[in-house]
């Protein structure tokens, strides 16, 4: 295969909001739209190539969102996760050519639904006590499998994580750390899988000026934001995500 990017138009009109999008993510800003990245893009292209497109931009968009952020992780929970999140990109590899990624992301859409529907309807009282570790082990292996089908990670782990009511530069940095880890284990298994190749590979350079351009506004964003802000806007993200998935899914 020569190495050409893709050349159609109606492809670069909905992958450059994406690629904006998951980049404003992964600063932390508005945490959850990410997830919309690769079903936006999946109305030029087929789902696995979207995801095969956007490894190399995640790639750079970790790092960035790293060094934004490296002093604010929190060691401990990136511990806790990392683990489980490995186990379920190793589900996802197993399970990649049987699955299909439709129902995969319906289930997805509908999970994140229901969890803003219960914070919605039955809002948690300030002092309730943090989310049981097994509740948080399950989630963080949904989304280590969700992440690796469709890149779509974000919505599960946040369903643990927002509960905690950590700081939003805390949020995202323990976030960007544990899925640049999720997203580096991907290579290996994308390739075997066939999912990386040369034209995938030429779009990705062509599209990569807006990973660090989305990065960029995020992180001046999320330094500046009111915490009420944040998780409210997190909660659009999840809510998009979820009815953008659903359709997806089931329709």
């Amino acid at each position: 295969m020569t190495f050409a990017p893709i050349t159609d138009p109606w492809f670069y009109a909905v992958a450059v909001p994406a690629v904006l999008l998951m980049g404003v993510s992964k600063s932390g800003f508005g945490s959850g739209f990410g997830a919309l990245a690769v079903p936006m893009m999946a109305l030029a292209v087929s789902v696995p190539q979207a995801a095969a497109i956007m490894m190399p931009l995640l790639f750079v968009m970790d790092v960035l969102g790293m060094a934004a952020f490296r002093k604010d992780v929190d060691r401990r929970l990136l511990a806790f996760l990392v683990p489980f999140a490995l186990v379920g990109t190793v589900l996802g590899t197993v399970l990649f050519r049987y699955v299909d990624t439709r129902v995969v992301a319906g289930v997805v859409g509908v999970l994140t639904l229901l969890f803003l529907a219960q914070r919605l309807l039955f809002p948690p009282r300030p002092d309730a006590p943090p989310p049981p570790r097994w509740a948080g082990a399950l989630l963080t292996i949904t989304a280590g499998f969700t992440s690796f089908v469709s890149h779509a990670g974000g919505p599960p782990v946040n369903a643990y994580v927002i509960p905690l009511k950590l700081r939003p530069v805390v949020f995202t940095a323990t976030m960007a750390f544990l899925f640049f880890v999720v997203n580096m284990s991907k290579w290996l298994p994308y390739a075997w899988l066939g999912l990386l190749d040369w034209r995938n590979f030429a779009t990705s350079l062509l599209l990569m000026p807006l990973a660090p351009l989305g990065v960029w506004v995020g992180v001046r964003l999320a330094r500046r934001i009111d915490q009420r802000l944040f998780y409210r806007l997190v909660y659009w993200g999840m809510f998009l995500t979820g009815v953008k998935l659903v359709w997806d899914g089931w329709f």
